[in-house]
C-alpha cells in the first residue's frame, strides 16, 4: 500500500516563524551600512607605488593584492598535494586523492573533444580552471571585502571606536559633514575588469598558438583566405569575407570571455550586497550557497570554453581537408 508523506506543521512552523520574527527585529534593530559599490577597483595607498613611462602611476589596488594572496594559497595547496603524493604514489589521501579524480576526470571530458591534442590543450584548460575556482571562491571567506582603510568622504558614515580605538567600524548614520567609507584590504579577483581581461587575452592568443602549432603558417589561412580568389573569383570573395568575419570573430572572443565572466562575479558582489542591507541575517547564507555555484560555473565554463576553442582550432584544417 502506497504512502503518502504529510508533512505536519508543528515544531517546524514555529521555527520558520520565528526566523522571520528575529529577521525583521535584525532589520529594524541592527540595520548594517549601505556598502559602496564601485566598478574600479580601489587604490589601498594614495601614492603610486611606481610610474611607468607610457602606462603612467601604478597603484596598489584591493584586488591586486587579493590576486596575491589567491596565489599564495593555490601554491600552499599546491605543496600540500605534492607531499599526499610522495607519502603515497599510488593512492594518495586526503587533497591529494580528491585532486588526483578531479584531475582524471577532467583530462577524460578534454580528451573526448580535443582527441590526440589533449596533452597541448589540458594544461592550459586545468590551469585557467584552478584559477578561477580559486578567485570566484575566494571572495566568500569572511573578511573579503568588509575589513579595510577608513577614509573621508563627503557623504559617508559615522564611525565608533572599538577596543583601544586602534579598530573602528562604520554605524548606520550617514553624515554630510566629513564622514567615513571603507575600503576593503581584499576584493573579490573576478570582479576587476583588469583580471577578467588579461585572462581573456591570454585564452585567446594561447588558442592562436595551439592553431599554429597543429597546424602551421596554413592556420591563417581561415583569417585571409586568397587561396580561390583567382581560381573561382565568385566563391574566392565569398571565402575571402568569410575569413574576414572569422577574424572579427577571434577579438569578439575577448570581449565575450571578459565580460561574460566581469559580469555574473560584479553581479553576485552586489546582490550579496543588496540582500545583506535588506535582509542581513538568514537570507545571505542561502546567496552564499548561490554564490559558490554561480563561482563553479563560471569558471567550468571559462574553462570549457577555452579547451573548445583551442580543440576547434588544431583541428579546423584537418575537418575542412575531410570534408572536401
Amino acid at each position: 500500500m502506497k504512502k503518502t508523506f504529510k508533512w505536519r506543521w508543528g515544531v517546524h512552523r514555529w521555527i520558520v516563524l520565528a526566523l522571520i520574527i528575529l529577521n525583521v527585529i535584525a532589520v529594524n534593530k541592527y540595520s548594517p551600512v549601505q556598502p559602496h559599490i564601485q566598478v574600479a577597483a580601489e587604490n589601498i595607498m594614495a601614492k603610486p607605488l611606481f610610474t611607468l613611462p607610457v602606462i603612467g602611476d601604478f597603484y596598489l589596488t584591493n584586488a591586486l593584492l587579493a590576486t596575491l594572496f589567491m596565489y599564495i594559497v593555490i601554491i600552499l595547496v599546491a605543496l600540500a598535494i605534492r607531499n599526499s603524493v610522495k607519502k603515497d604514489p599510488l593512492a594518495p589521501k586526503g587533497i591529494g586523492g580528491i585532486f588526483e579524480m578531479l584531475v582524471d576526470a577532467i583530462y577524460n571530458m578534454t580528451e573526448t573533444t580535443a582527441g590526440k591534442f589533449t596533452p597541448k590543450i589540458f594544461p592550459w584548460f586545468m590551469t585557467i580552471l584552478i584559477v578561477l575556482l580559486f578567485a570566484n571562491l575566494m571572495k566568500l571567506i569572511p573578511g573579503f571585502e568588509s575589513i579595510g582603510l577608513l577614509h573621508h568622504a563627503e557623504e559617508g558614515y559615522e564611525i565608533q571606536a572599538l577596543g583601544n580605538g586602534t579598530w573602528s567600524t562604520l554605524l548606520n548614520q550617514k553624515t554630510t559633514t566629513g564622514g567615513y567609507q571603507l575600503i576593503p584590504f581584499l576584493r573579490g579577483v573576478s570582479t576587476d575588469l583588469n583580471f577578467t581581461t588579461a585572462l581573456a587575452l591570454i585564452a585567446v592568443f594561447m588558442i592562436q598558438v595551439i592553431g599554429v602549432q597543429a597546424n602551421g603558417p596554413r592556420y591563417f589561412e581561415k583569417f585571409i583566405n586568397v587561396r580561390n580568389i583567382f581560381k573561382k573569383p565568385l566563391f574566392g570573395v565569398i571565402d575571402f569575407i568569410v575569413g574576414l568575419l572569422e577574424l572579427i570573430s577571434e577579438f569578439a572572443k575577448i570581449l565575450s570571455f571578459t565580460f561574460r565572466l566581469f559580469g555574473n562575479m560584479f553581479s553576485g558582489m552586489v546582490l550579496l550586497a543588496v540582500i545583506g542591507v535588506l535582509l542581513p541575517v538568514f537570507m545571505p547564507s542561502g546567496l552564499m550557497l548561490f554564490e559558490i555555484f554561480i563561482g563553479v560555473i563560471q569558471a567550468l565554463v571559462f574553462g570549457m570554453l577555452t579547451m573548445v576553442f583551442m580543440a576547434q582550432a588544431a583541428q579546423g584544417h584537418e575537418a575542412e581537408e575531410g570534408h572536401e
